[in-house]
């Protein structure tokens, strides 16, 4: 098995090198004293294709493959943690279950311009009887109409006060 990166994921590495470089690394230590970031840096990734980068081209994403995921992460957070899991918990955790279980409508209304860095995903897990276990998750989704009511409590949820769909 060949482990080599394509020339594609050398041009990806070295694309989210810079950026991390010029975007991230310059301003993290005052963005962590502040408590705060510049929301720009949503834009910037995602004119980089780095919102979406694993999602078909005909979802608006990059079409790249897994393993260009994780070069875009690994990249990330050699800036800080906080971008890594930004992306991962929104390509990840969210865009990638649209992906695999939406429907045609779903992944047109929500995963399409999740891909395209337009609208931010988060994923709600943790909750405080059962930290990230998922079999003991207690949060119900009770379909009301053509609504569904949410009932239960997380402990956090990454990306929540950035995030358009959850």
């Amino acid at each position: 098995m060949n482990f080599d990166f394509t020339d594609e994921q050398i041009m990806l590495r070295q694309t989210t090198k810079q950026f991390v470089d010029k975007e991230i690394n310059p301003f993290i230590q005052k963005w962590d004293r502040e408590g705060a970031f510049d929301p720009a840096i949503w834009t910037r990734l995602s004119e980089l294709g780095l919102m979406g980068v694993c999602i078909p081209e005909e979802y608006g994403g990059s079409g790249m493959d897994y393993n260009s995921l994780a070069i875009v992460c690994e990249e990330l957070e050699r800036g800080d943690t906080t971008f890594r899991t930004a992306v991962s918990v929104h390509t990840g955790l969210n865009s990638l279950t649209l992906l695999q279980w939406g429907t045609e409508e779903q992944k047109q209304k929500y995963l399409t311009p999740q891909a395209k860095g337009e609208k931010i995903g988060a994923y709600g897990l943790t909750e405080p009887g059962a930290g990230s276990d998922v079999a003991s998750m207690q949060t119900t989704a009770v379909k009301e109409g053509s609504y569904y009511v949410l009932n239960g409590q997380k402990t956090w949820i990454s990306l929540c006060d950035q995030a358009d769909h959850f």
